[in-house]
């Protein structure tokens, strides 16, 4: 148990500290931000399943009582091979630490839903009052879009069920035909891919560990890559050009070519729209999602690789 708890913290090391540095100075998830998306997501998933599988080998080697439930279907020298009952001393500082970590990382998480949920119970209150119900016997006004008679120019998508867009006429008398779909689509990119969930994940990882350089890049690149990849939904069905006027039409007045960083990503994204980077060639693609989906595995081969080898 000793070798595949070293392993395992070995192997979240890696993952946590120098990996996402070394993909935050890398260039090529400009080109490709899905890509980088779902390599992010590995990199979290390969962390929190080493500290998993360290929490169960732990807990069964400090418990006897967990120790049987685990172990219960296997054979003795399986059991055995894992050499729970010499476990050091320091197993239970470990195991206690994981546990602790364990339920601060599901209080964040809990916590940002309920946050998320509250917000967007308040957003929705908020746009009944500037869109009332329209009285019994009326045509219903709720669909998958609504407008919204305000002066500032605006869109975003509103998650929940049903999602709606919301769009005001500010916006709509800024934007031609082909800009406003290009917004559409940005945003139909942004419900269809779930991103909302992402960032919810994102933040509250970063949130509650803020230390951990693995969950702060990820909230920061993950806000930052969900915008390119929508910007890449809108561009690909109506042209780099029509969708960076029409993030231009829609952000002018909050000084989108400012230097401001709070106006840096939007100014990012109007250039890489007027100049879009070569994407990755599809062998790449493959061979970087490929390697992306197997680093998860190694916590789980590390985990079982005594009990497979008792049984060989």
């Amino acid at each position: 148990m000793t070798v595949c708890l070293l392993l395992l913290g070995a192997v979240a090391l890696t993952a946590a500290v120098p990996v996402p540095r070394a993909l935050t100075r890398a260039v090529w998830p400009e080109r490709e931000p899905v890509v980088a998306l779902w390599v992010w997501q590995c990199l979290v998933a390969t962390v929190l399943l080493c500290c998993l599988a360290g929490l169960v080998l732990g807990t069964a080697a400090v418990f006897h009582t967990v120790r049987d439930r685990v172990f219960a279907p296997a054979p003795a020298s399986v059991t055995a091979a894992y050499g729970l009952s010499a476990a050091p001393a320091w197993a239970t500082a470990l195991t206690l630490l994981l546990a602790c970590g364990a339920a601060w990382t599901t209080a964040m998480l809990g916590r940002e839903l309920a946050e998320a949920r509250r917000r967007r119970g308040l957003a929705r209150a908020h746009l009944r009052e500037r869109a009332p119900d329209l009285p019994a016997g009326l045509p219903a006004a709720r669909g998958p879009m609504l407008v919204l008679e305000d002066e500032y120019p605006d869109a975003w998508w509103m998650p929940g069920h049903p999602p709606q867009l919301v769009v005001t006429t500010g916006a709509l008398h800024r934007l031609t035909g082909h800009q406003l779909d290009a917004v559409l689509a940005h945003e139909r990119g942004h419900a269809r891919a779930h991103h909302d969930w992402l960032l919810h994940l994102s933040t509250a990882l970063a949130t509650g560990f803020p230390r951990v350089p693995l969950f702060t890049h990820f909230c920061d690149q993950t806000h930052r890559l969900v915008e390119l990849a929508a910007d890449d939904t809108a561009s690909r069905r109506h042209g780099h050009l029509t969708t960076a006027l029409a993030l231009i039409e829609l952000n002018q007045h909050r000084g989108v070519l400012s230097c401001a960083s709070s106006h840096r990503l939007l100014g990012e994204r109007v250039d890489r729209l007027l100049e879009p980077p070569p994407r990755l060639d599809r062998r790449r693609r493959a061979l970087a999602t490929t390697v992306a989906a197997l680093v998860p595995l190694l916590p789980l081969l590390i985990a079982f690789a005594p009990g497979l080898t008792a049984l060989r």
